[in-house]
């Protein structure tokens, strides 16, 4: 029996998400515990009259390579990613039947097979930048991913479905109210140059004078909800503290703090001490792994609880993150990395964001009142 609720989400996926057409070649992507969601996103893109390329991941064979593999062998280019990214529209889904099955992996090996895909994350940064990829990301809620958020698989469906507006009966309006709110303050903030942010452990200050603030309503990732730019890159400076474990490949680093000199990671520690050595490897996976390449804010309320899957977590309303690594080419970033890695951290208690002096969000809300005057 077909879940109504998936096929409404690949419904919006192919038509408001990445407005398939005809003779366009469309990539499917997703674990093998999220079949059906292939299944369900083919069937509304083939009504369009797409070109159907599926791809499907096994996560456990991807272990057995690197556990016992050589570095010729572990190190390859991941032709998936190749290939996804130089089609016309790439739809993909999270979703795992285990979340921990890199998490034994040795640090160095998966750096390692981050730089060997280093090539292929360029094609798709700097076509999704010029708008020639049409890439949507959403979440397929597994058995793995709901014991990771610490509920029932029911539980979980209903969390992702409800996060998506799926429930109503047209979310594609939903998400239209939402981006005409947002765009209010993504224009706001063009006109600014500098972000000082502050909060319980942070003091940082991030130049964005130049750069594009994007409006995030549900056509690049799904769910949605969130405003964001990529930062100058040599002119942030100051400390940062992330609230909310910071996830790497199933690894959890507790309250992550970074120190900033001209926006270089000047120092890296966690409160879960053993940790530091591997979250070091991930800050030094190349040259532009220890510079930002996002800071944005959280904008959808509806998201409440942190469930360990960046998807959703980045997106809470009342929380803020940061990214080291690879820039985003639409908001005028310019620094590459085979990494793009999304902390984030509460603001609704301490928190303050000014701009150019002038304080636009407090408490994890933004102040409706400065664009009413």
């Amino acid at each position: 029996m077909k879940d109504e609720r998936l096929e409404k989400l690949a419904d919006v996926l192919v038509n408001y998400s990445t407005k398939v057409k005809k003779g366009d070649r469309v990539a499917i992507s997703a674990e093998d515990g999220a079949l059906p969601f292939v299944k369900a996103v083919t069937r509304a893109a083939i009504k369009n009259g797409a070109l159907i390329e599926y791809y499907i991941d096994i996560p456990e064979v991807d272990a057995e390579v690197l556990k016992n593999g050589t570095k010729e062998q572990y190190s390859r280019e991941n032709i998936r990613f190749g290939a996804c990214a130089k089609s016309d529209v790439w739809i993909s889904a999270w979703g795992s039947e285990n979340v921990k099955v890199f998490q034994s992996i040795d640090g160095e090996k998966l750096k390692d097979r981050r730089l060997a895909n280093r090539a292929n994350r360029k094609i798709y940064s700097e076509r999704m930048g010029t708008g020639d990829l049409r890439w949507c990301g959403t979440q397929f809620p597994t058995n793995g991913d709901a014991q990771n958020a610490g509920m029932s698989l029911e539980e979980y469906e209903d969390f992702v479905y409800q996060a998506g507006f799926l429930y109503e009966t047209d979310p594609v309006s939903k998400w239209k109210e939402m981006a005409q709110w947002q765009e209010r303050w993504a224009r706001y903030l063009d006109e600014k140059k500098e972000l000082h942010i502050l909060t319980k452990d942070t003091d940082i200050r991030v130049m964005v004078d130049g750069r594009k603030w994007i409006n995030c309503c549900g056509q690049e990732n799904f769910p949605d909800g969130e405003i964001f730019t990529s930062p100058v890159e040599n002119e942030i400076d100051g400390y940062i503290t992330f609230s909310y474990p910071s996830i790497m490949n199933g690894h959890e680093f507790e309250k992550v703090r970074l120190t900033v000199e001209k926006g270089r990671v000047v120092s890296a520690t966690c409160q879960n001490k053993e940790m530091e050595s591997l979250l070091l490897s991930y800050i030094d996976t190349d040259e532009g792994s220890r510079l930002f390449g996002e800071v944005a804010i959280g904008t959808n309320y509806g998201i409440q609880r942190y469930t360990k899957n960046i998807l959703f977590d980045e997106k809470i309303g009342g929380s803020m993150h940061m990214a080291i690594g690879e820039a985003f080419h639409e908001a005028g970033g310019k620094n590459e990395s085979a990494i793009h890695w999304d902390m984030i951290t509460d603001m609704t208690a301490e928190g303050k964001i000014y701009a150019d002096g002038e304080l636009f969000y407090e408490n994890g809300k933004f102040k409706e009142e400065l664009l009413s005057k």
